[in-house]
């Protein structure tokens, strides 16, 4: 062969990669098309039985003399880069995305101000267990300039013999203790048929860990228009975490505050990991505000200053934190809940003065 056909042949390659990157290019721009009319019916981006029915088109007119294992190898990189792209789409366009609004997104709770310059402090106890048990922590509150206060009124646990919280009456009695003294209100909602009560007594709905992925819950929780902490899931993604977010605006409720409460990891010296490096990177993709749970994330109490002072640093809005008369009376996560003392202490450390 003489090096004129040779060259010849290497220019006809040539010029088939060129066909090829405007055919690749042409079919990426039918994927950003078919991503806008997904996401407008709320459809799943990536379908695998639609993946595997083309790949089976594919081989089955695959005349060689590549295999067909070659062929599949080819085209699965071709989805894989196309999926990437209509991912990343998604996640430029989010209405919750940092691009949609260059502000942090502030709200105001009552007396409390989330997302402001100055950090807020949610506190109370895991469990409403009782009016006098909310009534010395609704009075700690005060004392300590604390104006959010938190307790579980439905209790999703691991274990269904485990206590699963007072229901209405522990709602009522959280309720009723907060106008007593003038504070807001966190509480989780646990299931779509109890949004509607739960927003009636609540001034901010919790979305649990559990149930970060409960689509139908997170759309009902929109629709309400209250204030929602969004906590992030034992093992969900910045970025799935930022889509369950996502649900809860599509309904035009954008009073979302996110809660990074630890992640489950291999380490069993905490109850989960917390992931301080969560707290930058929400705030650079997201406008919304970000909490820090650090009671859920130790599972302890003795190292729960550390991690307030860290999550601070790293530039969440505000802490959770747990916070009982009697901690070893508690009827849930007793080991992670502060007595009055220690939780005066943890004020003091983390930097939340008491009101002059």
């Amino acid at each position: 062969m003489s090096t004129w056909d040779l060259d010849g042949l290497r220019a006809d390659i040539e010029a088939i990669n060129f066909s090829l990157l405007d055919l690749l290019s042409r079919r990426a721009r039918l994927v950003t098309e078919i991503h806008a009319i997904k996401s407008a019916r709320n459809i799943p981006l990536f379908v695998p039985a639609r993946e595997e029915q083309m790949l089976e088109r594919l081989v089955a007119r695959n005349e060689g003399p590549f295999s067909d294992a070659a062929i599949r190898g080819l085209f699965k990189e071709i989805f894989r880069a196309s999926l990437d792209l209509q991912e990343t789409q998604a996640a430029q366009t989010l209405m919750v995305g940092r691009e949609r609004r260059p502000h942090d997104l502030v709200i105001t709770v009552k007396d409390a101000v989330i997302g402001g310059p100055a950090p807020v402090l949610i506190a109370g106890p895991c469990s409403v267990e009782g009016e006098e048990q909310m009534e010395q922590v609704a009075r700690l509150c005060v004392e300590t300039g604390v104006k959010l206060l938190r307790g579980g009124a439905f209790k999703p646990r691991s274990s269904p013999y485990s206590f699963q919280g007072l229901g209405a009456r522990g709602l009522e009695l959280l309720a009723r203790t907060a106008r007593r003294h003038g504070l807001a209100t966190v509480t989780e909602v646990t299931d779509t048929r109890l949004v509607g009560l739960v927003a009636e007594h609540a001034d901010v709905l919790q979305i649990g860990a559990r149930n970060m992925h409960n689509v139908e819950l997170l759309r009902e929780v929109g629709r309400t228009r209250r204030p929602v902490l969004l906590k992030r899931g034992l093992a969900a993604t910045i970025e799935e975490f930022l889509f369950s977010a996502e649900y809860i605006i599509a309904e035009g409720n954008d009073q979302i505050i996110l809660c990074e409460r630890g992640i489950r990891t291999y380490e069993t010296a905490t109850r989960n990991t917390l992931d301080i490096a969560a707290v930058p990177l929400l705030r650079q993709r997201s406008y919304l505000p970000v909490v820090v749970d650090v009671s859920h994330a130790a599972g302890r109490r003795d190292i729960l200053a550390p991690l307030g002072r860290a999550a601070l640093a790293a530039g969440a809005s505000g802490l959770m934190v747990e916070v009982h008369p009697a901690p070893h009376l508690a009827r849930s996560d007793a080991e992670q809940q502060l007595d009055f003392a220690a939780f005066r202490c943890f004020c003091a450390a983390t930097g939340f003065t008491p009101p002059a």
